[in-house]
């Protein structure tokens, strides 16, 4: 943990004094990316008019090659994807029927009860807790991260990114690590347990801790219209307060594969796609009307909000995601604004295992044999809760339920 974690409240208060005394162009600086997010905006709600915002495109279209370079530029804009057709959707049939019969024999309600209030990371944003099942190793979702799909298109993902640099690869695009994340499983008629919008990966360390500077070198010290979200230089060297659910590993996008059809109004994904839509925020946090010792709200060890008192602007970016099928998946920058609806007003659940891309670097490698120990264990990945719902349960997927690429994912195997 890093010195300045220890005192939280002064490190808000001496970091936002240095950043203001270090960026003496900062009205100008915000308002340049103002004028950028407010035209975005404008952009974004053109395109959902014409048909949709978020960038969407065909799996076999990344089997073949067939991607064009002003696709991938409109995914680099938004922040956001949309890849239909991953999965085979009679598996994805299976796979949710099994994670249902899964829920039932770890006899996960029963339990709840007792681990009730370990879940903290989302306590400060208002629409309570997400209907989100803290179980990490079905044999569903072992066999969906391991999917060799899924290695194809996590490697056409990471290849989005700006991952060469000076003293070489930041990562390797090629080669995934296994982030073990949860699942989450809405039913029809729910008009509660909605994610409020914020972003992962950090919250005060954006401004408080130097090796987000970095990363952020270009808002906060250079030309802030020439940030690249999608620079990787950096991103594999952050340090973040150590607390459940806040990721330890460097992912290039966050994402989830779709069990069941959903779209707009079924209680599922809302994104601001703006990929610079952080470089907003960090700024806006440091102009003269927000207090001395607040970043706009943001709290240690929790998501960053992102709310109507402070980024009122930036939300009016806001869209559903568009109607997705089982076997779709959706993934996001980890720098992107995202919720998740209040009220499930659909007729069927709302299903999806959550996945995210960590490529093969050095912070995601050291990661790994934590989280193998817990898969081993039966215990909740280490960066979670540890609820360890599946501790004693015998049904849960063994290294025996791996291929050698899933073997290689988890750090078990060499590769």
């Amino acid at each position: 943990m890093q010195a300045w974690m220890h005192n939280v409240p002064q490190a808000i208060i001496d970091a936002k004094a240095d950043l203001r005394a270090r960026i003496p162009d900062l009205a100008e600086r915000f308002a340049r990316i103002d004028r950028y997010v407010r035209d975005e905006v404008a952009a974004i709600r053109a395109e959902q008019a014409a048909g949709g915002a978020v960038p969407t495109l065909q799996f076999a279209d990344v089997q073949a090659g067939k991607v064009p370079e002003a696709l991938r530029q409109q995914i680099r804009r938004r922040g956001c994807v949309v890849l239909r057709g991953v999965f085979d959707p009679q598996q994805i049939t299976q796979w949710n029927e099994e994670i249902g019969r899964y829920i039932e024999a770890v006899d996960y309600l029963g339990q709840a009860q007792s681990k009730a209030g370990l879940d903290k990371y989302f306590s400060a944003l208002p629409s309570g807790a997400p209907q989100i099942f803290s179980l990490y190793w079905s044999k569903p979702q072992m066999q969906a991260r391991q999917h060799p799909h899924l290695a194809q298109a996590r490697a056409f993902l990471n290849r989005l990114w700006q991952y060469r640099g000076p003293a070489g690869p930041v990562f390797d695009p090629d080669r995934e690590c296994t982030y073990a994340d949860r699942l989450r499983r809405r039913a029809p008629g729910a008009t509660s347990l909605g994610l409020s919008p914020h972003a992962d990966a950090g919250s005060v360390e954006r401004w408080c801790e130097p090796s987000f500077h970095r990363v952020y070198h270009e808002v906060f010290f250079g030309d802030v219209m020439a940030y690249d979200p999608f620079q990787a230089l950096g991103r594999d060297q952050t340090h973040e307060i150590p607390s459940p659910a806040v990721a330890s590993v460097f992912r290039t996008f966050q994402g989830w594969t779709a069990l069941s059809r959903q779209g707009p109004g079924d209680g599922t994904l809302k994104l601001v796609p703006i990929a610079k839509g952080m470089a907003w925020m960090l700024l806006r946090a440091l102009l003269e009307d927000v207090p001395a010792d607040d970043l706009c709200g943001a709290q240690p060890g929790r998501a960053l909000s992102a709310s109507p008192q402070w980024h009122a602007t930036l939300l009016e970016g806001e869209v559903s995601i568009p109607v997705v099928e089982p076997g779709d998946t959706v993934w996001w920058h980890s720098d992107t604004i995202h919720s998740v609806e209040d009220q499930h007003r659909g007729s069927g659940y709302s299903n999806v295992i959550y996945i995210g891309a960590a490529p093969y670097c050095a912070k995601n490698a050291a990661f790994l044999p934590k989280q193998a120990e817990a898969f081993l264990q039966g215990r909740s990945s280490p960066d979670f809760a540890p609820e360890n719902y599946e501790l004693d349960f015998a049904g849960r997927a063994t290294p025996a339920d791996l291929s050698a690429l899933g073997l290689r994912q988890m750090g078990l195997k060499p590769w």
